[in-house]
């Protein structure tokens, strides 16, 4: 049985949870004023019971967007996975079905995991030609302030969208391969990161204290996915630019590293029939600068919306 529930449907023109249902360590909250009176949206923001996600939890979530409806589902801050007990792995499980020209925004802020913590998350989208998706999916490197930095001991999270029920439309693995490899890297089925005897996570990862995906797909989103791209192109030329100009001022004894690590990285992709979706890949030294990218990105949506993501 699921932990949580909602279903979003029209009722006299306007999108309404006509259906809402969870059960510990999952509550929905479904605030009236989330969006300014006039906005048809639904926000949906899902919380945990003690701030996070506690080793052996499991989460099931449903969520039916119906047709013409537009729904966001979002979280009031990070989504802390506490520190594991023994061997035990937290799971949290999402899948939503989206309806004729319904738009479904998932925006949450990015999963924390503590030091040894272990989580394992997916999320399945079930869209028809005509629908429309935003999918932010992030994590950071840990806490910080406590001197933790990619100190977990399992996360795993995949994404898979299948359009018209079962056909694979976008299936996404990003796998604890080097940075630059996996930046490289578009169509895979799974985010995986673990511990190895070998090499560490924090070994793997470098610098970077961010990893995120955005997808949108959509006709609803068309322009923002041209502007998106344009963007992406114009600030990866000026990184390289930046960190090629930097390398170049360098002492010839540094000059094996031939390129210097920009600060952020970020590329794009489209995909899917006559390419109607958009993926962005994204590494960064710091959490703040995803959120400011996510905030500049996503800004036009705020007319769908009532307010724009990450604000």
């Amino acid at each position: 049985m699921a932990t949580g529930k909602v279903v979003v449907e029209k009722v006299g023109g306007r999108s309404t949870a006509t259906s809402c249902f969870s059960k510990y360590p999952l509550k929905f909250l479904l605030p009236s004023k989330a969006a300014p009176a006039g906005t048809d949206v639904v926000w949906i923001y899902s919380i945990t019971y003690g701030g996070g996600i506690v080793s052996g939890d499991s989460i099931s979530c449903e969520f039916t967007i119906g047709d013409g409806c537009t729904a966001v589902i979002t979280t009031q801050s990070s989504t802390k996975v506490y520190k594991a007990i023994g061997s035990k792995c937290s799971e949290q499980i999402m899948e939503a079905r989206i309806g004729s020209e319904a738009l479904l925004v998932v925006i949450p802020d990015p999963v924390t995991c503590f030091s040894t913590a272990r989580y394992y998350q997916k999320q399945i989208f079930r869209l028809l030609s005509d629908s429309n998706l935003v999918l932010v999916d992030w994590i950071t490197s840990g806490r910080h302030a406590n001197g933790e930095k990619w100190d977990f001991e399992f996360y795993k999270s995949i994404n898979n969208v299948y359009l018209e029920d079962d056909h694979p439309l976008f299936l996404d693995t990003v796998s604890s391969y080097p940075l630059l490899d996996l930046l490289r890297m578009i169509y895979l089925n799974q985010v995986l990161l673990e511990k190895r005897s070998i090499q560490s996570i924090a070994e793997r990862m470098q610098d970077y204290h961010a990893i995120a995906m955005v997808i949108l797909f959509g006709e609803k989103l068309k322009e923002i996915q041209k502007q998106v791209q344009e963007n992406v192109k114009n600030m990866m030329s000026e990184q390289l630019q930046i960190s090629y100009g930097s390398r170049r001022h360098k002492s010839e004894a540094s000059s094996r590293n031939r390129f210097m690590k920009p600060e952020f990285i970020a590329s794009c992709s489209t995909f899917g029939p006559e390419g109607k979706g958009v993926v962005i890949r994204i590494a960064s030294d710091s959490t703040e600068s995803v959120y400011n990218f996510l905030r500049q990105q996503l800004a036009e949506l705020e007319p769908l919306l009532g307010q724009a993501p990450y604000a």
